[in-house]
């Protein structure tokens, strides 16, 4: 009878080879060879690490743009403060020379300046209504504490709280008070 534990080939644990599993050896399997076991992990990082570079540039250049519209937007609004005047400025320019003018004139008759003032007044009003300053005239009218400023109250036919008199009037521009007109007001009978 011959003995098998002097060949060393018999004296090794039966390997999973010969259970018909896979050894250790061949679950790692070397890149680029047969198995996808290796290769998946990497072109899985690889495409996450490009995924994360386009959304990096794309936040980046998110970024700047935003700060480009800021930037316009401040430039805007300071064109804006700076220059909003100059339509209604553009619209007092012939009221400065008719007056410049009345200045200018040396001949003395007082009937030719009195057209030439009233002659500006229109020019100023026409101007006044280009810029939507409007004038408030409120005589008759229910008294306005938003509009109107009472000096007093006087007796009077109309109804109570009702404008009797304008000492001097209001001007509002596009529904805001400039100034407020003062005004007399019919006291309670």
């Amino acid at each position: 009878m011959e003995h098998t534990q002097d060949n060393p080939a018999s004296q090794q644990p039966p390997s999973s080879e010969a259970a018909g599993q896979p050894s250790a050896a061949e679950n790692v399997a070397a890149p680029g060879e047969g198995g996808n076991a290796g290769a998946a992990p990497d072109a899985a990082l690889a495409e996450a690490q490009a995924k994360i570079a386009e959304l990096n540039e794309s936040f980046l250049r998110a970024k700047a743009e935003t700060e480009n519209v800021r930037r316009r937007a401040a430039e805007d609004i300071s064109k804006a403060r700076k220059f909003a005047i100059e339509s209604f400025a553009e619209h007092l320019l012939p009221v400065l020379d008719s007056l410049e003018a009345a200045l200018a004139d040396t001949s003395g008759d007082a009937a030719k300046l009195r057209e030439g003032v009233e002659l500006t007044l229109r020019q100023l009003s026409s101007a006044m209504e280009k810029g939507r300053v409007t004038v408030v005239n409120p005589v008759g009218e229910k008294f306005d504490p938003h509009q109107h400023q009472a000096i007093s109250m006087v007796p009077a036919e109309q109804e109570p709280n009702t404008v009797v008199s304008v000492l001097q009037k209001g001007y509002v521009i596009a529904d805001r008070v400039l100034r407020p007109a003062l005004v007399t007001v019919a006291a309670p009978k």
